[in-house]
């Protein structure tokens, strides 16, 4: 039995000397320094290269003892294009549209909630469901839906004018006239069909 759990190859030491470990450690920190050192020295010198002022020009430098002559050359007039008057982006006719857009903007959602009074109170043969802007409003309106309708239709074409009276666009009125135009269009088939 003994026989089978020995080896039939003689054992040969494998390990190095204790001295030549120590050998090899000491060359690889000795090199790792060097590298360390050398790497710090590149990084200081480059630094302090970088930070050196440039030399000065040399049209910086003016000489006294030279005579300075000022050439004069004749003025040429060039035709310039006056600037453009600046206009104000806020005045009374921008206001105005604005508040007719809003307005009627408002008055719309106000006016679709009539289909959800008229469904709320089981009515039959007036409007009692959104047809026109279902996408919007949906089916039966809520209060708050429709006013925040009202509310984005309202600011964005706000700001779409304002934003075109800034960049000088000639149509900057289209987007209020044609919310006020939709707006105004819903108030009147509200008031028609669901009153």
């Amino acid at each position: 039995m003994t026989l089978r759990n020995e080896s039939s190859v003689p054992v040969m030491s494998i390990s190095q000397p204790h001295s030549a470990i120590a050998a090899n450690a000491c060359k690889v920190a000795t090199f790792t320094r060097s590298m360390l050192r050398a790497t710090f020295a590149v990084l200081g010198l480059v630094t302090i290269s970088m930070a050196a002022e440039p030399p000065n020009a040399p049209s910086t430098v003016i000489r006294t003892e030279s005579v300075m002559i000022e050439a004069v050359v004749p003025g040429r007039v060039s035709e310039r294009v006056a600037p453009r008057s600046e206009i104000k982006l806020i005045d009374k006719r921008f206001t105005s549209l604005a508040i007719v857009s809003v307005g009627s903007t408002f008055a719309d959602s106000y006016t679709t909630l009539f289909a959800r009074q008229n469904w709320l109170a089981g009515k039959k043969g007036v409007c009692n469901v959104e047809v026109e802007s279902a996408y919007l409003y949906g089916t039966h309106p809520t209060v708050g839906r429709a006013y925040a309708v009202a509310s984005v239709k309202s600011v964005s074409s706000v700001l779409a004018a304002y934003y075109w009276r800034k960049h000088h666009v000639r149509f900057w009125s289209l987007p209020l006239v044609a919310n006020s135009i939709i707006s105004l269009q819903g108030v009147g088939q509200n008031m028609a069909a669901c009153n």
